[in-house]
């Protein structure tokens, strides 16, 4: 059998072509040509599979990768046939090339349905856009949050930093400018000073006209004391009808000047109900070798001082101040 299929002996299919020239050439260079094709096509499919390993269907590719070989193999011995009879083996190729055709064919066949799923240009186009709508829509809707996010934060602040009912800085904040003003001192050397202003006989006020009318009469004394001050000066509630303001680059005679100023303006207030309050206020200036904590016991000791000698005064803190009990 073997020898049957490499048996060169029948007539060459030059004698079919009559050994003419350009019937020779018009064989050749089209049999040639296809070979090469047929050579380079299944290359650069193994290439492609090689560098794509994703691909669902590569096996699929590898089966007409080798369908192309074959057809390329059956020119090529169409060929060698020009000269030689060899059609047993061109019979072999093309028996075989007519098996692999028939399973690829089937193979695809039984994969349209998946491959025409595969989405089209225009519906990836499609899906792309609607993607890039929705990532607009989220860019937007996240930027909306963040604004709300950012107001919130700074409500927030201005709640923490906000004393709500007189609307001046809160303890938190003026105790924390406090240490602002004592590392200015600390580094730069600049003085500053510090009033711990009380109402006298606050109590008498909620106990007589009740608590909301404190309120209202704590938030005019201290939009009073506030317009009162300088720009670069901070007032704050520092709890109950205490109210702490702090004079960075203030020696003592300006705080105590300041102070007495406040004192006159809150004697003067006409508040509702026609309610008239005064105020003592005790004065401390920064000093070497002492700490917030001290000067505020300080301004707090020069304020019990001026309670003492009969509220509705000033006294600045010295260390002669007398010790009243």
């Amino acid at each position: 059998m073997f020898d049957r299929i490499f048996d060169g002996s029948l007539m060459p299919h030059g004698h079919c072509l009559l050994w003419r020239g350009d019937l020779l050439f018009l064989h050749l260079a089209g049999d040639i040509s296809t070979v090469l094709a047929y050579a380079l096509i299944p290359v650069g499919i193994f290439y492609f599979i090689h560098k794509r390993k994703d691909i669902e269907f590569s096996w699929l590719a590898l089966l007409f990768a080798c369908f192309i070989a074959f057809c390329g193999a059956s020119h090529l011995i169409g060929i060698l046939n020009i000269w030689h009879g060899y059609y047993f083996i061109e019979g072999v190729i093309k028996l075989l090339t007519g098996i692999i055709s028939i399973v690829t064919a089937i193979f695809l066949w039984r994969l349209m349905p998946s491959f025409i799923r595969i989405p089209s240009i225009e519906m990836l186009q499609e899906r792309n856009a609607q993607l890039e709508a929705v990532r607009s829509e989220l860019e937007e809707v996240n930027k909306t949050l963040e604004e709300k996010v950012k107001q919130r934060t700074l409500e927030l602040e201005r709640q923490a930093n906000t004393d709500t009912v007189t609307g001046i800085a809160s303890r938190y904040a003026i105790i924390e400018r406090l240490q602002q003003c004592y590392s200015s001192f600390e580094r730069y050397r600049r003085p500053f000073s510090i009033l711990m202003v009380d109402i006298d006989h606050f109590k008498q006020v909620n106990d007589t006209h009740g608590h909301q009318v404190g309120d209202d009469v704590l938030h005019e004394l201290a939009q009073c004391i506030f317009n009162n001050i300088r720009g670069s000066d901070t007032v704050g509630r520092y709890g109950g009808e205490e109210f702490l303001v702090l004079l960075p680059e203030s020696n003592a005679a300006k705080s105590l000047e300041l102070a007495e100023r406040i004192r006159s303006e809150i004697e003067q207030l006409h508040m509702v109900n026609d309610i008239h309050v005064t105020a003592s206020v005790g004065v401390s200036t920064i000093t070497e070798g002492i700490s917030c904590d001290v000067l505020i016991s300080q301004a707090d000791k020069a304020l019990y001082a001026a309670k003492k000698l009969g509220r509705n005064g000033v006294i600045a803190y010295h260390e002669d101040l007398p010790n009243l009990t």
